[in-house]
């Protein structure tokens, strides 16, 4: 049962869990607490609430699968491509339903375009910062992304940010949708361990939103966009997204959202505290991330 209480100060008690976790906490014909006021007492939105996503057939979801891991291993693949392999494999799809299923789970930002002028609808959209700029030291750039999670019937999506120096995984979090939501809240754990001078997204309207990139703003933090198309424009994360499906994500069969959850948090500690990288001469992302903020600014992130 979601409550009103405040905390001593006089403000609402943030409740620091994922978006899935504030959905689950909604109780509907509660006697005193409306939904609406729930929602707001949650930072959680009402649409992103209601919403029932449309189930995939046993079929897409395989082709999903499927897609996943071929991006995996072959990024540079575009749709007819994708399509082809496919093909090869005993499924008979065109290129329409395959350019869908990328859609759906979140690859269409991969193929390169031309440019065409902004997108209708879209929200500002901010320059490349990052082009030949040396990164030496940490929370100078953070950067942001989501990929797709598969489930046992289903799927979800996951975002991260990660410090491009130390590669250390500063926050992340889990939806079942691909509203803002859960990049906004994920932002804001972020934000409470430290901040970056620099904050680098793809153009996706999450991270384009005005309710995204004023928390940037109201810091004082540049927000940089990669160009349409240009995956390695945010290496960094493109590479954490293939250690993490590799080693964690495609050696497991997550059975529902919350059992996802439970093995990604095990894996993020993991990844962050005790997986060694060669790039960090074979340090863990926390231990360089650590050492460095407090040598930076004479204490440690939480």
């Amino acid at each position: 049962m979601v409550n009103s209480k405040s905390n001593s100060t006089g403000s609402k008690k943030k409740l620091d869990c994922s978006v899935e976790a504030k959905r689950q906490l909604i109780e509907v014909g509660h006697p005193c607490i409306s939904v609406r006021r729930q929602c707001a007492l949650l930072r959680l939105s009402r649409a992103g609430l209601y919403y029932k996503p449309r189930r995939e057939s046993a079929e897409n979801l395989q082709l999903m699968r499927l897609l996943d891991e071929q991006y995996t291993r072959t990024p540079y693949y575009g749709i007819r491509r994708m399509a082809a392999w496919l093909r090869t494999q005993g499924y008979q799809v065109n290129h329409k339903r395959v350019q869908r299923l990328l859609r759906l789970i979140g690859l269409e930002a991969i193929y390169q375009k031309p440019h065409s002028g902004p997108l209708v609808g879209a929200q500002q959209v901010y320059p490349y910062l990052l082009r030949g700029v040396n990164i030496a030291r940490v929370n100078q750039v953070w950067s942001t992304d989501i990929t797709y999670i598969r489930l046992c019937h289903g799927f979800v999506y996951l975002v991260a940010i990660l410090d491009w120096f130390s590669r250390y995984v500063v926050a992340w979090e889990v939806s079942v949708t691909l509203d803002s939501d859960f990049c906004i809240s994920a932002l804001e754990r972020a934000l409470v361990r430290a901040q970056p001078e620099i904050f680098n997204s793809d153009q996706g309207a999450q991270f384009t939103s005005l309710t995204f990139t004023a928390r940037l703003k109201a810091r004082g933090i540049h927000i940089s966009m990669d160009g349409r198309g240009r995956a390695l424009d945010n290496i960094f994360v493109e590479r954490l997204w293939r250690t993490v499906k590799y080693e964690e994500v495609y050696l497991h069969e997550y059975r529902s959202v919350p059992d996802a959850i439970r093995h990604l948090s095990r894996y993020f500690t993991f990844y962050n505290g005790e997986r060694l990288h060669q790039a960090l001469n074979y340090q863990t992302p926390e231990a360089v991330y650590r050492q460095l903020a407090k040598a930076r600014d004479g204490r440690v992130p939480p």
